[in-house]
């Protein structure tokens, strides 16, 4: 169960950090040649929102019930806070992760509100920060905390 949950996890990540590159790009690219917000930009919006939500509810079932990592630093919160890897799992990557996640929603939330000019502006400042912490909390290959490109092939 935990290395199904695991590669799947793994591969949403590729689907949060393609989708909010492609809405920080197209922000990019809307507030520069001034183009006006489209249904485009607002499904992509709507995509990274969406990846970042199905992310953070399996993130959330590892961390709560199937995880060995979580379940060890939570027996001993103290000794965790101590160790850099279960620290990093119990607190850093969650905690990044969940500023993305506020990020994204108050990302969307503000292009909602916002008037046609500043849409693309909102876009890239919430989003481009959201892509920020979730490229900090993310354990890439070359990071302390090594994960594998693809969980998938890994098995």
């Amino acid at each position: 169960m935990y290395e199904l949950t695991l590669a799947i996890h793994n591969l949403l990540r590729w689907a949060v950090v393609l989708t909010g590159l492609a809405v920080v790009v197209r922000a990019a690219g809307g507030l520069s040649s001034t183009r006006d917000w489209t249904d485009q930009d607002d499904a992509g919006a709507r995509w990274f929102s969406l990846s970042m939500n199905l992310q953070f509810l399996v993130g959330l079932a590892m961390y709560l019930w199937i995880s060995p990592i979580a379940k060890t630093a939570m027996a001993d919160m103290g000794s965790a806070m101590k160790d850099a890897a279960l620290r990093f799992w119990a607190v850093e990557h969650v905690t990044m992760m969940m500023l993305a996640l506020g990020l994204v929603h108050m990302g969307r939330a503000r292009v909602k509100k916002s008037a046609a000019s500043g849409k693309h502006k909102a876009a890239l400042i919430f989003f481009g920060l959201a892509l920020v912490f979730v490229a900090l909390g993310t354990p890439w290959p070359w990071s302390a905390q090594a994960r594998p490109w693809l969980r998938i092939l890994a098995f």
